[in-house]
């Protein structure tokens, strides 16, 4: 039964994640935390955050983690769980996959339509609130702690990372290695 309830949850969430992994987050959580409660809110952000260093989209590691971490916690051996892993990854990529293959001939004809540029006006702005959604449920005390110096430090760093990233363009790899050290200094 489980095998099913996964690739359901995951074929609706390939199928409707529109924007990409980060935008598929908050969807993955809302199934597999708060419907399924296959795994807590602390295990997600876990899943999430391995799931942001392992090459790949998130979306896809996301729904890799969440299958076998679900199958195992279901009472499934770790071998049966690598089939969860299985099931999940295949059906997030299963939608898009028929969708692309279905309209690519369709959008490459009529691409300069009126009505399918109107379509894609539309859907960016609904894109950009998808990550923001998904950048509002990891600003949680899972990720930036309880305590007064544990939420400042995580602030602190999360600012940091930011403007690194954003203004001057150092490498994502470099500062996930010093945010990495940093909270194993101060944690």
């Amino acid at each position: 039964m489980i095998f099913l309830q996964l690739f359901y949850t995951f074929f609706k969430i390939g199928l409707f994640g529109f924007g990409g992994g980060y935008a598929m987050l908050s969807m993955i959580q809302g199934e597999v935390v708060n419907h399924y409660g296959w795994l807590s809110s602390a295990e997600f952000t876990d899943i999430v955050a391995v799931s942001q260093m392992t090459p790949g989209p998130i979306g896809i590691n996301s729904a890799t983690y969440v299958g076998y971490q679900a199958v195992v916690s279901a009472g499934y051996s770790h071998f049966i769980g690598m089939l969860g892993s299985a099931i999940a990854t295949f059906s997030v990529v299963l939608p898009s996959f028929l969708l692309m293959m279905f309209i690519s001939k369709l959008f490459i004809k009529y691409q300069k339509h009126p009505a399918i540029a109107a379509i894609f006006c539309g859907l960016r702005p609904g894109v950009v609130g998808l990550l923001a959604a998904a950048f509002l449920i990891l600003i949680n005390s899972e990720n930036f702690g309880t305590e007064t110096e544990q939420v400042l430090i995580s602030t602190l760093l999360f600012i940091g990372t930011f403007v690194a990233s954003f203004f001057f363009h150092i490498n994502p790899i470099l500062l996930i290695v010093i945010c990495g050290i940093t909270g194993y200094l101060f944690f």
